[in-house]
C-alpha cells in the first residue's frame, strides 16, 4: 500500500508542469503584471520543461495552452500558440546542442528564444491590426529574462522530486 501511495505521489509530481501550464492559460495570468514590471511565466515554464524533460510537456499541449490563452486574452487565435511553439523549438535545439546542464547555459540560450518569440508575437499582432505597446513588450522581455533563474531553481527542485 505504501508503494502504491508513493507511485501516485510521483505520478502527480510528473503532472505538475502540465497542470501548471493549463492553469496559467485558463487563469489568464501568463504574465505577472506588477506595478513597475511584468514577467511572462508561460515562456519560462515552456522553455524549462521542453529543455529538461520534453516528455512532460508535449507540443500539442503547448499549442492548446497557447490557443486557450488567446481566447482568454481576446487575441487572434494562434498568436500565443505560435510564440509558445517558437519557445519550444528553440528549447529543443538548445537541448540537442547542450553538453552540460547549467543555469548559465540555459539562461544564455533563453535570450534568442525570447527575442524570436516576442518578434513573432509583435508581427502577428501588427498584421492583425492590434495595437502593440512596445514599451510593455520590451520591459516584459527584460524582466522575464531576469526572473528566469528564480523559476529555474523552483522547477529544478520539482524535477529532482520526480526523479527521487
Amino acid at each position: 500500500m505504501a508503494y502504491v501511495n508513493k507511485q501516485i505521489k510521483f505520478k502527480f509530481l510528473e503532472l505538475v508542469p502540465l497542470l501548471l501550464l493549463f492553469y496559467i492559460s485558463l487563469n489568464g495570468h501568463s504574465v505577472i503584471d506588477l506595478k513597475y514590471f511584468s514577467i511572462n511565466v508561460h515562456y519560462i515554464l515552456v522553455y524549462y520543461w521542453v529543455l529538461r524533460q520534453p516528455r512532460m510537456l508535449g507540443y500539442g499541449f503547448i499549442f492548446m495552452s497557447g490557443v486557450i490563452s488567446d481566447v482568454v486574452f481576446g487575441l487572434p487565435l494562434g498568436v500565443n500558440a505560435l510564440s509558445l511553439l517558437i519557445i519550444a523549438a528553440v528549447a529543443t535545439y538548445a537541448r540537442v546542442v547542450t553538453v552540460r546542464i547549467t543555469l548559465l547555459s540555459d539562461w544564455i540560450s533563453f535570450i534568442p528564444a525570447l527575442l524570436v518569440a516576442n518578434f513573432i508575437y509583435f508581427l502577428s499582432l501588427y498584421f492583425s491590426n492590434y495595437s502593440v505597446d512596445y514599451l510593455f513588450l520590451f520591459k516584459n522581455s527584460i524582466f522575464t529574462f531576469i526572473f528566469y533563474p528564480i523559476l529555474w531553481s523552483v522547477f529544478t527542485l520539482i524535477l529532482n522530486l520526480t526523479k527521487s
